[in-house]
């Protein structure tokens, strides 16, 4: 009679097809208990301070005396109200708008009509002219602030004007715009401007139809990083703009100053101020890293 082998059973394993799924269809591995520790800790330090802001704001001055960590109790609204009813903070907000649109329309208009060029043809000096756009971001607007401020005041004439400060605000934001945008423009395929070339149509023309439209991610994703960095500037404006051409951050320099015994309205302040910029941001965070993701790819 012959002996029966005898087989150890496995471990217990879950199948592939029974694990969570990602977009790509892969198993979803477990991760690093350490890493989301590190993540949360990053995300206290970083979320924490604009939540006690914005609670700050439904409190009471005694409350936060009484108590600064606690829950607002009642809830109060009239902080909120007395800055929504402040003439000035919609002055500084309007403000912080016309910049912000001037620079973001500056920023995107000519960021592709330079970028372009340095993806799309070939001349001998196209490399170091793309290397001197790389250069600019290592120059920053602080280093030139001085010369900025006689060539914006007595040169151009511009002081305390929204151009006077949507224009270096968007000179300084060119060079990152250029290396974003020329992946986008490198990685649409040459058979496709072949194409349009051989049914007529001009270069311009295959700019305006065929490119714009094809690089329409990276030319939302340097928009919305020129709006939000000129909605929070501060040092140029600080030197350039004056009384009721100040910005939001101006204004909530401003207002701390006049009311630094009102510590639950400077909350309120400071809250509304940034609202705007968080919420656009919020809203396109999708498309800045589908943005910033294309430009890598190219």
């Amino acid at each position: 009679m012959s002996a029966v082998p005898v087989v150890a059973p496995r471990a217990a394993t879950t199948p592939d097809r029974d694990r969570p799924k990602g977009r790509s269809g892969q198993a979803i591995q477990g991760g690093n208990p350490l890493v989301y520790a590190i993540a949360l800790v990053v995300v206290a330090l970083t979320v924490g301070p604009v939540l006690y802001g914005v609670l700050g704001g439904f409190r009471t001055n005694a409350q936060l005396a009484e108590s600064p960590a606690a829950l607002p109790d009642p809830w109060v609204l009239t902080n909120y109200t007395g800055v929504l009813t402040n003439p000035s903070f919609w002055k500084y907000a309007l403000n912080s708008t016309a910049i912000a649109v001037l620079t973001t329309a500056i920023v995107v208009v000519f960021g592709v009509m330079a970028a372009y060029p340095l993806a799309r043809y070939r001349f001998r000096w196209r490399e170091p002219l793309f290397l001197v756009f790389v250069m600019g971001l290592l120059f920053p607007a602080t280093v030139a602030i001085i010369p900025l401020f006689i060539l914006i005041t007595r040169d151009l004439h511009l002081g305390n004007t929204w151009w006077g400060v949507a224009l270096p605000q968007a000179a300084f934001a060119l060079p990152v715009t250029v290396v974003i945008l020329r992946p986008f423009l490198m990685a649409i395929p040459n058979e496709l401007e072949e194409a349009a070339l051989l049914d007529g149509a001009s270069r311009i023309g295959f700019f305006w139809r065929i490119l714009l439209p094809l690089s329409g991610p990276g030319m939302v994703t340097v928009g919305v990083l020129a709006f939000v960095g000129s909605w929070n500037a501060y040092l140029l404006p600080l030197l350039l703009l004056q009384s009721d051409m100040k910005t939001l951050p101006l204004g909530v320099a401003d207002f701390s100053s006049e009311h630094s015994a009102d510590t639950a309205g400077v909350f309120a302040f400071t809250t509304l101020a940034m609202i705007p910029a968080l919420v656009f941001f919020l809203a396109m965070q999708r498309r800045i890293v589908n943005g910033l993701q294309g430009a890598v790819k190219g």
